[in-house]
C-alpha cells in the first residue's frame, strides 16, 4: 500500500496530515481486489457511491486504486450502458438491486473526468470513453419533454419517468463532464448540448417538474451543487434553506424535521458552500462533523441521532468518507477537484432560457 498525498487534505479543525493519510486507507481497506468499493466490506456496492470514493482516492494520489475502480465499472456496464443499483460486497454476479437508476449511471463521466484531470492519462480517457458514451446514452432516453431525467429503468425495463431533483441535479454535473471528456477527444456531441440545456433550464424554472422531496437537504443543495444554479440564484438558495437544515455545531439533517444529521449530505453541503465562494462556512460544516469520525480506521460513521445522543445506522461507510476527502481537496486546492466541481474546464452557456 502506498503513502497517501496528503499535504492539501490538511484543514483545521478537520484533518491533520496523519488523519487524512488513515482515511484514505480506511477506504483503501474497503476495496476489492477487483477495482470495487462497496459501502463497506459485506454491504453492498452502488455504483455512485463506488465513484466517489474512487474520487476521493484520485485526491489523495492513490490513482492505480481509483483506475481499478472504474476499469470495474468497464467491465461490468450492461449491454444498455447502464449498471444495476446495488451489487452485493461488490460482486459483479451477485445483484441485490436490479433497478437501473438514471443518476447512479451517469455519475462515471464525472469520476472520470477527475481521474483525466488528475493523471493527465490520455490512454485512460481513450478506454472509458465507449463507457461513458454508453452511460450516458442510457440516461438521456429517460429524459422527458420538460427536460427533466426520469428517475430509473425495472428490471423488466419499463421506464420510471418520475424525476428526482438531486438526481437530476447530479446528472447535469455528469453531462458537462460527459461534454468535456467528447470535447478532449474532438468527438462533439450536439444532442448532449441540447439536452443539459433542457436539464439546466428544468432545475432552474420549473421545480414542479420534479417530484417534491422538499423535505431532503440535497434537494435544497444539488442544484448549487450540480452546477445548475450559479451565482446570486445559488446563494440565495443556500440561504433560504439554512436555518431548516443546518444544526450548529452537528451537521446538516437529512430530512427534516428528523434529529439526523448525516456526514455524507454535511459534505456535500461543504463542496456546495466552496463552489459558491463560501469557505469559511464550508469549513465551518466540515469542523462540525468531526464527531462522526471513528478513530480507529479514520472512516465516518454515516448518521447520528441527536436527540438520543446516539450514531445510526452503526456503519462506517466509504462514501461518507471520500465525500469528506473532496470537500477537504476543494478547500486545500487540489486542481482536479476544484475544476470539477468550480465548473472550470466545463461548457457554459447550455441553458436555453428563451424556453417555456
Amino acid at each position: 500500500m502506498t503513502t497517501p498525498r496528503t499535504e492539501h487534505l490538511v484543514l483545521t479543525g478537520v484533518l491533520t496530515a496523519e488523519q487524512a493519510a488513515q482515511t484514505v486507507r480506511g477506504i483503501l481497506a474497503v476495496q476489492r481486489a477487483d477495482g470495487a468499493i462497496p459501502w463497506f466490506r459485506g454491504h453492498h456496492l452502488d455504483p455512485w457511491d463506488h465513484t466517489e470514493a474512487a474520487m476521493a482516492l484520485d485526491a489523495a494520489g492513490e490513482h492505480d486504486a481509483a483506475g481499478r475502480a472504474y476499469e470495474w465499472l468497464a467491465r461490468h456496464q450492461n449491454d444498455d450502458g447502464s449498471w444495476y443499483a446495488a451489487y452485493a460486497d461488490g460482486a459483479f454476479d451477485d445483484v441485490t438491486d436490479r433497478g437501473r437508476e438514471t443518476n447512479f449511471c451517469a455519475y462515471i463521466a464525472v469520476g472520470t473526468w477527475h481521474h483525466y484531470l488528475a493523471t493527465g492519462d490520455d490512454t485512460f480517457l481513450d478506454r472509458m470513453w465507449p463507457t461513458v458514451y454508453a452511460a450516458m446514452e442510457y440516461v438521456l432516453e429517460l429524459q422527458q419533454p420538460g427536460g427533466q431525467i426520469g428517475w430509473k429503468r425495472e428490471d423488466d425495463g419499463t421506464a420510471v419517468g418520475d424525476a428526482l431533483l438531486t438526481g437530476s441535479s447530479s446528472i447535469h454535473h455528469a453531462l458537462r463532464c460527459a461534454l468535456a471528456i467528447a470535447e478532449e477527444r474532438e468527438e462533439p456531441q450536439p444532442d448532449w448540448e441540447l439536452a443539459v440545456g433542457a436539464l439546466r433550464h428544468a432545475i432552474r424554472r420549473h421545480p414542479e417538474r420534479f417530484l417534491d422531496k422538499d423535505r431532503y437537504s440535497m434537494d435544497w443543495y444539488y442544484p448549487v451543487l450540480g452546477g445548475a444554479l450559479t451565482g446570486t440564484e445559488a446563494v440565495e438558495r443556500i440561504e433560504k434553506g439554512w436555518d431548516r437544515f443546518v444544526v450548529p455545531g452537528l451537521g446538516v439533517r437529512c430530512v427534516v424535521p428528523n434529529p439526523w444529521v448525516t456526514g455524507g449530505e454535511s459534505a456535500e453541503l461543504a463542496l456546495a458552500l466552496w463552489a459558491v465562494g463560501e469557505s469559511d462556512r464550508a469549513l465551518e460544516i466540515l469542523q462540525s462533523i468531526q464527531h462522526l469520525r471513528d478513530a480507529r480506521t479514520g472512516l465516518y460513521w454515516t448518521g447520528y441521532v441527536f436527540d438520543a445522543e446516539a450514531v445510526w445506522p452503526e456503519e462506517l461507510t466509504s462514501w461518507t468518507a471520500g465525500s469528506l476527502l473532496l470537500a477537504v481537496a476543494a478547500l486545500g486546492g487540489d486542481e482536479a477537484t476544484c475544476a470539477v466541481f468550480s465548473g472550470d474546464r466545463l461548457p457554459t452557456g447550455l441553458d436555453p432560457d428563451c424556453c417555456s
